[in-house]
Formats: C-alpha cells, structure tokens, sequence
C-alpha cells in the first residue's frame, strides 16, 4: 500500500506494507515511583496520547500492550494486549504480544511498529523511514537511530518472524532485544537530536521537567 503524509519527502514515500502500530505500555516505571509512565501530563497532554497522536496517523491499526487492568486504558479505545511469557520478559514479550495480535485479528499486517509508552516527541514520519531502511539494507528488522544512541524498541518487526521470536523467549530465556535482531539482521534509520531529540524518553521525574521545558520552547516538537 502507497502511504503519504503530510510533510513527507519524496524518498521517504514506501511502497509499505499494512503495519500494525503497537505501543509498549507495559513497563514497572521504578525510577517514576510506580504505576504507568504514559499516563503522565506533559505540557497538558498525557505522554500516551501524544505518543497516539504521533503513531495513529503513521499506521493501519494501533494496538496498546500492557499487563494488569485494561480499564485504565479505556479512554483510548484501543485494545489493550497482554504478554503471555510469564515473569516480565521485558519489551520482547510486548513485541510478541503485539505480532501475535496481528496475525490472530488482522491476518493482512506484514509488520508491527513498536514505539514505548514514554516518548513524547516521536517523529510523525518514523514508520516510513524505518521500511525505508530495511528496503535500502534488504534486512527484515529495521530500528531508529538518533546520534549515537540505538533505540531498538522503536522498531519494525516482521510477522512472520514471531515463532522464532516466541522460541527464543520461552525456550532460549533470551531477554535482550539486540541479540535476537543481530540474528535475522537490523537496518538503522537516524535522526539527529537537536533541536529535540526525538526518541527522548520519561523515564524519572527529572526527565519529565525536561519534557516540560521542551514543549514550552519547542511546541511542534
């Protein structure tokens, strides 16, 4: 499917295939004090309804993968998937969660695009870039890079790779997202960082006072 966006370049024009955007809500948030990181207002907005609002436009469908009581999330509408590896495996278990939902409600996604709940500043144009990058490096994975930092949960994954991503979980225990993608072959899309970098994510308190001056001198960020 030809996607356009507003704003988009010509090169950054995919012949894409349907991709499910899945945000990665999931997380403990210690360094917050508990409960869910994209619930936190910044600059007015909570950090999940401007990761939604970023990620929506960008995708066929957008899905949320999150443990305990959905109902917190009603207000998005969306559905909210749980992992099913046991113990919190981390963002491989969302991702897993995220392309088994597509291939058991929406049959025709090729891939899922994950983002975390925590990024309040996404790029209204990382979909593209990101299967930009994986057709230039003729790879199946494709993750964001801005400066000199790695952002491998900001990524693309394809469908047909969860059976070897489930045996590496369950069988193999494997937790870290770069040795499971060195293994099938990842492409690196960049951005740079300034004015904002675009992956800058809430992690503490301190980080989200940093949001709040971002969005104050940055409001298009």
């Amino acid at each position: 499917m030809l996607r356009t966006r507003p704003g988009m370049t010509a090169e950054m024009i995919v012949d894409s295939p349907t991709t499910l955007g899945l945000v990665l809500a999931g997380g403990l948030a210690r360094r917050m004090g508990g409960g869910d990181k994209p619930l936190k207002t910044i600059g007015g907005m909570t950090i999940l309804e401007r990761v939604l609002t970023r990620l929506r436009p960008q995708c066929d469908a957008v899905v949320l993968n999150a443990n305990g009581d959905p109902a917190r999330f009603a207000a998005t509408g969306l559905p909210v998937v749980p992992d099913d590896v046991p113990d919190f495996a981390g963002p491989l278990a969302g991702v897993l969660a995220g392309l088994d939902w597509a291939a058991a409600h929406a049959p025709d996604t090729s891939y899922v695009a994950s983002v975390p709940g925590d990024c309040p500043f996404l790029p209204r144009d990382f979909v593209a870039r990101l299967h930009q990058a994986r057709l230039a490096a003729g790879l199946p994975l494709a993750c964001a890079r801005s400066g000199e930092w790695r952002h491998p949960v900001v990524g693309l994954w394809p469908v047909a790779l969860r059976a070897d991503l489930r045996q590496a979980l369950t069988q193999e225990g494997l937790r870290k997202i770069e040795i499971w993608t060195a293994r099938h072959g990842v492409a690196l899309a960049d951005w740079p960082t300034e004015p904002v970098d675009p992956f800058f994510n809430v992690n503490t308190p301190e980080d989200a006072a940093v949001a709040e001056g971002i969005v104050g001198r940055h409001p298009d960020a």
